[in-house]
């Protein structure tokens, strides 16, 4: 792939995609790890909330459940078990794809993000965290 086109492929990703973490962001996770599995019901607002952003992004989930050295849980790969949680709670349609990687994305929407302005209020944060 030539530079252009990949500087094209990254601009548009990079305008029509939202990244949303699936963990306390969707899924309620409430236990933790706990069993591994996707146990938990949907955050408050959710499933409205993804059915909206669909309408003007493509929505990327990412979440370190589909890493690939997690084990199976009950023979499903992390990634089997939320597409099985998102066509439950009946969003699976508005969701592209899950990823354990940092997609591309206008945004990225997650519990445990920080937002970033200089590096000395980020280090006073950390000390008083």
């Amino acid at each position: 792939m030539n530079l252009e086109k990949y500087k094209s492929l990254q601009d548009s990703e990079n305008k029509h995609q939202i990244a949303i973490d699936f963990d306390g962001v969707i899924h309620g996770n409430s236990k933790g790890f706990y069993d591994g599995t996707v146990y938990d019901k949907p955050i408050p607002g959710a499933i409205e909330a993804i059915k909206l952003l669909s309408k003007k992004y493509t929505i990327v989930i990412f979440t370190a459940k589909v890493k690939p050295d997690r084990p199976l849980i009950n023979g499903k790969t992390g990634e089997e078990m939320i597409w099985d949680w998102l066509k439950l709670h009946n969003i699976s349609s508005y969701i592209n794809t899950i990823t354990c990687e940092k997609p591309r994305a206008s945004f990225y929407i997650d519990d445990k993000g920080y937002r970033f302005k200089n590096w000395s209020d980020t280090i006073n944060f950390l000390d008083n965290a």
